[in-house]
């Protein structure tokens, strides 16, 4: 295997455990809203929280997260806490 390739394989390998990271932060964070014993505010926080971890792995992917993880958040908060959109 030739160095260049070596070098890709462990780019993608750290790129699949980045995303298996944020899938896991997000799960937990998603069960944290629905059983936890948490005020609206904290819910929000929590999402927020997450973005952050987001963008800190994945700099500049905003717009992802907002298409893909934001409305699994919005659902999950609207089901648990009566509210239709975001207070951000």
């Amino acid at each position: 295997m030739a160095i260049n390739e070596k070098a890709r394989d462990q780019e993608r390998r750290e790129e699949d455990r980045k995303i298996r990271f944020l899938r896991f932060l997000v799960d937990l964070s998603i069960l944290s809203i629905q059983q936890d014993e948490l005020t609206l505010e904290e819910a929000f926080e929590k999402m927020e929280e997450v973005k952050r971890v987001a963008l800190r792995l994945f700099p500049g992917k905003e717009l992802a997260f907002e298409l893909i993880y934001r409305p699994r958040f919005e659902r999950v908060i609207q089901e648990r806490f009566g509210v239709a959109s975001l207070i951000s």
